[in-house]
């Protein structure tokens, strides 16, 4: 019932569609803008996963429509993406083209069930080289993915982008590979410079343009897109029996975990370059689950959030989501209108395309900033950048996580501490007896053991205070050790009094048994002053105590106890 009444409250309302009457004609400009941009990555992206051209196409208006009313953002633009096409990709070589629409649905149902759940805002947790290092993987994968294509020749039989494409060079001629080398040198040459003439130049349209035209005149031997649907294929509910559940449970997975990190970054990301408003975290999960279930029944591959095109957007007064939902119209029109043309376009082209793309995927300033911050983050970013290359998106970012995690838990443990301080004001006979310890930082299972070691290890004392005000975090075996370093120092005759125990950790400290550990109730304080006044009492009567065991009979005018200090 609950996550019946969390969907409801993701579903869309007339609250998204607000400022519309005041900046339509804008988001009608941006929606064609991007529009504009698209359609040679949605075709370059189908192509490189091995979905094929149609299955881009078809996933850039369908989940593009869907994610835009459903989504969690108002300038979100969705679709085929590079970072799914690395991952699909080899999802496709193994299991077949009939496994795209199945585990498209089941990775959108994970991502669905993720935002009804509420655990959008889990990506916060990933630490920022983490995410460069994984964007600076993907980029390196997609453009050795292009290396087959740019020189025409087949792909390697390796799995690993970098062997495939060695693989692929292994096999070039100079015959074949002079026209399709020739067109992405066009391409990326177009794309460079015409940015540098205007901004708002369209440059991958017109590079695959020029690069098409060009082709047809000189009738260069290149790879072709070939044919496409002149219309969107019927919606088809794809068998999903229990072998077929089991071969893409772990696929299914990894897309959806993939589809749910970048749409949440290309989102936060987009509302912090935009005056949009914030964006909705479990919402934008729900639309895109929605997406990526919607684009499998029509054929299409799971979608994601495109920081790319949403930053075009932005780039192009885009506003509301009409222009994300315009952006999916005119690709629409160009699967019912233009399919002749778009089958003209070389696969080298749309190589090119992908080959600058990549490289812009890369920001140096972000690089600078990565590997000139901490030696920590330094190893954390190329960790991940190196296993994303190497072995695989998903490991990458979990190693790159537990990575970054056991330098924080070092950092954390250097932080923590026990330091032995001076009484404070004058000092008195028998403060030499009196030792203070005051615990820093946390007091957790990685630092517990070094407190432990040397608050236990003190000679010559007869009173130990313990200061915890200054304690900012406390665990079960932190508070455990407060017990044993406790126990440890009575049982040597040594009184232990506990100072300033802050009202949040007083609960796991009694749970735990620290305070029944203590000799006496009175041995707990909230001010310092008073802890040492009682201490110096204890020294005072313990003193008199040796003093009576080493002269016997001399003392007997004044007995002292003989059983050591005590607060009875």
């Amino acid at each position: 019932m609950k996550v019946f009444a969390a969907g409801l409250a993701l579903l869309p309302g007339r609250q998204d569609y607000a400022e519309l009457p005041r900046t339509w004609k804008g988001d009608l400009v941006a929606g064609v803008t991007v529009g504009i941009v698209a359609l040679p990555l949605a075709l370059a992206f189908g192509v490189s996963s091995g979905a094929g051209a149609a299955s881009g196409l078809i996933t850039a208006v369908v989940a593009g429509v869907i994610a835009a009313v459903f989504g969690g953002s108002n300038i979100q633009v969705s679709g085929p993406t590079g970072a799914m096409v690395v991952v699909l990709g080899p999802v496709i070589a193994t299991h077949g083209l009939g496994a795209l629409a199945a585990v498209s649905v089941m990775a959108g149902v994970i991502v669905l069930a993720a935002g009804l759940l509420k655990l959008g805002r889990l990506v916060t947790l990933l630490p920022w080289p983490v995410i460069e290092g994984f964007t600076v993987g993907i980029a390196a994968i997609i453009f050795l993915q292009q290396v087959p294509a740019a020189f025409g020749s087949s792909s390697g039989s390796s799995g690993n982008a970098a062997v495939s494409a060695v693989q692929a060079l292994a096999t070039v001629s100079a015959a074949s590979a002079l026209a399709p080398a020739a067109l992405v040198a066009l391409v990326v040459l177009i794309m460079v410079t015409a940015p540098r003439i205007h901004p708002r130049i369209p440059a991958s349209l017109i590079a695959i343009i020029v690069a098409s035209v060009t082709a047809q005149v000189l009738d260069l031997p290149v790879t072709r897109i070939g044919a496409l649907p002149q219309s969107l294929p019927s919606p088809v509910i794809p068998s999903l029996d229990w072998t077929t559940l089991a071969n893409l449970a772990g696929p299914a997975a990894t897309i959806a975990a993939l589809a749910a990190i970048e749409s949440l970054l290309s989102a936060r990301v987009a509302a912090s370059i935009s005056d949009t408003g914030p964006y909705d975290a479990d919402r934008e999960l729900l639309g895109q689950g929605l997406a990526s279930v919607a684009s499998g029944f029509f054929g299409g591959m799971p979608a994601t959030g495109a920081i790319a095109r949403t930053a075009v957007n932005i780039r192009s007064g885009g506003r509301t989501r009409l222009a994300a939902i315009t952006h999916a119209l005119l690709l629409l029109a160009v699967v019912y209108l233009a399919t002749g043309p778009v089958s003209r376009i070389p696969l080298a082209a749309l190589a090119g395309v992908l080959m600058v793309t990549a490289t812009r995927m890369v920001s140096p300033a972000a690089l600078r900033a990565v590997i000139g911050s901490t030696r920590a983050d330094t190893v954390v970013f190329f960790v991940t950048a190196l296993i994303t290359v190497s072995f695989d998106l998903i490991e990458a970012v979990e190693i790159g996580i537990a990575v970054a995690s056991f330098f924080a838990l070092r950092s954390l443990v250097r932080s923590s501490g026990v330091h032995r301080e001076e009484i404070p004001g004058p000092v008195h006979d028998g403060d030499e007896h009196i030792a203070i310890f005051r615990l820093d930082g946390a007091l957790f299972f990685a630092a517990a053991e070094r407190v432990l070691d040397r608050v236990s290890a003190i000679q010559n004392v007869d009173v130990v205070i313990i200061r915890m005000s200054q304690l900012q975090t406390l665990d079960a075996t932190g508070a455990r050790v407060i017990t044993e370093i406790v126990n440890a120092l009575e049982r040597r005759g040594i009184t232990v009094l506990i100072k300033g125990i802050q009202d949040r950790h007083l609960r796991l400290l009694t749970r735990v048994g620290v305070l029944e550990s203590l000799r006496h109730h009175k041995h707990l304080f909230t001010e310092l002053a008073p802890a040492v006044e009682h201490a110096r009492s204890h020294v005072a009567r313990a003193a008199t105590a040796r003093a009576t065991r080493t002269h016997g009979p001399a003392l007997e005018s004044n007995p002292a106890p003989t059983s050591g200090p005590t607060d009875e």
